[in-house]
């Protein structure tokens, strides 16, 4: 994924949240992942809302956003909107990639394009909590999430 977003240099004022969120995603999609985990507190909730999938452990978040890399290695990240309230930042986004499906002997690019919105709460400079909001269908992340699902039999 690309994206023009500067990277996050402290500084003081409410448009630290606002920098620190915007790096967070440039680094997201540069492919720099370890650099992007940095940004999250020790104590931190990363929730993907439409996979319906809950991090609270660096390694586990680190391995998700490695393997959607790895899936949908051509996808780019606009950021449409952004607004900022006290500690929380709300960026409106909009991803293009392609998806490699297999279709007999041969294998497809099929183009997917989608919206969707992070609410994140950022303390001491630091993200503590984080939020993705997207349509599930239209995004095509079925595979992403089942690497993540614990499946039950009964």
């Amino acid at each position: 994924m690309n994206t023009a977003i500067e990277t996050y240099t402290p500084s003081t004022g409410a448009s630290a949240t606002l920098q620190i969120l915007k790096s967070a995603l440039t680094a997201l999609s540069d492919g720099r992942i370890s650099q992007v985990v940095d940004f999250f507190d020790d104590r931190f909730t990363f929730d993907d809302q439409a996979l319906k999938l809950r991090f609270t452990d660096k390694e586990r978040l680190n391995e998700f956003f490695r393997k959607a890399r790895e899936l949908f290695t051509d996808a780019v990240l606009e950021v449409l909107s952004t607004f900022e309230c006290g500690d929380h930042v709300i960026a409106e986004w909009k991803i293009n990639a392609t998806e490699a499906v297999g279709y007999a002997s041969l294998q497809l690019r099929l183009p997917i394009s989608y919206q969707g919105a992070s609410i994140v709460r950022i303390e001491n400079e630091r993200i503590t909590s984080w939020s993705e909001y997207y349509d599930q269908n239209t995004s095509r992340r079925f595979r992403l999430g089942a690497f993540f699902t614990e499946w039950i039999e009964y």
